[in-house]
């Protein structure tokens, strides 16, 4: 039986996630604030992961074989987490984004060595409790995350690149739902003049890649991305086909907010380091039928 632990988590892929490592016969502990309860089986520590005493005086003497870090979003948050875990963990396993790559603008699939951890300055003195600054910096916040555990690990760990994810009927993003109104009322959906593909995975696949994960013993960053990049124009024809009498109208904008999973740039991760790992991935165009009707759900007439 492995001790595994597990930051966050209690929500979408996270709860997936746990639910197989308990299936599987893991012991795991749960650290969170409080606000919501793992599953029944599942120990559950309350603690502030952004306070190191707090985090420290919650996990006592307890060590683990894997801790898997769901919401590690800034290098503030992972300088903590290297600091308590350092002689608690044999492997930690970050679960970091497909936004770290959000200035590298290229029509081929983007390999992980297009941004390396090693490379990328931490700045600890920005305003990363800051709410709104951590939002406008998700990209960043995950990038000089990699890169403090990169600079000095105190352990053997991963992060793992996680592609947009799909699928599930307690999606909370509300992305899908935004085109499944727009196309029911014929209302215009904003794109840019230039709208670029990106790469997805469901959310039953990106919890099965983070179990495979944490089990493997690969270190630095990986992608997790299904096969096969989609559009928007693919997301809509899928979305549509539920609502018949609907109407899907594109409106390329020069300026201004444009609709969820539109982009200006490609979004497409090359999935091969995993895939040579030993994951299979499944194909996006295959699974995609099934996790728009998931996510729309009650919404479908």
């Amino acid at each position: 039986m492995r001790e595994i632990g597990v930051m966050g988590g209690n929500r979408y892929f996270g709860k997936r996630l746990i639910a197989r490592l308990l299936a599987a016969g893991d012991h795991v502990t749960v650290i969170n604030r409080g606000s919501s309860a793992p599953p029944a089986g599942a120990v559950h520590l309350v603690a502030d992961r952004n306070d190191g005493n707090s985090l420290e005086k919650a996990l006592g003497s307890r060590t683990f074989d894997v801790v898997v870090d769901q919401v590690c979003y800034s290098p503030r948050q992972a300088e903590i987490a290297r600091r308590v875990f350092a002689g608690r963990t044999r492997r930690y396993v970050m679960t970091s984004t497909v936004e770290v790559y959000e200035y590298e603008d290229s029509a081929d699939l983007v390999r992980e060595d297009a941004v390396d951890p090693h490379a990328v300055p931490v700045d600890l003195e920005l305003p990363w409790d800051e709410p709104e600054f951590l939002e406008d910096h998700y990209g960043e916040g995950k990038r000089q995350a990699e890169a403090v555990f990169a600079a000095d690990p105190a352990f053997p760990y991963a992060a793992v690149r996680v592609a947009h994810v799909l699928g599930g009927d307690d999606d909370f993003t509300g992305r899908l739902q935004h085109y499944a109104e727009r196309i029911r009322t014929g209302e215009a959906i904003a794109v840019p003049p230039v709208n670029r593909p990106a790469t997805y995975i469901h959310v039953e696949e990106i919890a099965d890649f983070l179990f495979w994960a944490a089990g493997e013993d690969f270190t630095g960053p990986v992608n997790a991305a299904s096969h096969g990049p989609l559009t928007t124009r693919e997301l809509c024809e899928a979305i549509a086909a539920h609502f018949p009498d609907g109407k899907t109208l594109l409106r390329p904008v020069e300026a201004g907010e444009v609709s969820p999973f539109s982009f200006g740039r490609s979004y497409g991760m090359d999935n091969s380091r995993a895939t040579l790992l030993g994951f299979t991935f499944g194909d996006a165009r295959a699974w995609l039928p099934r996790a728009v009707a998931e996510t729309l759900g009650s919404d479908r007439p």
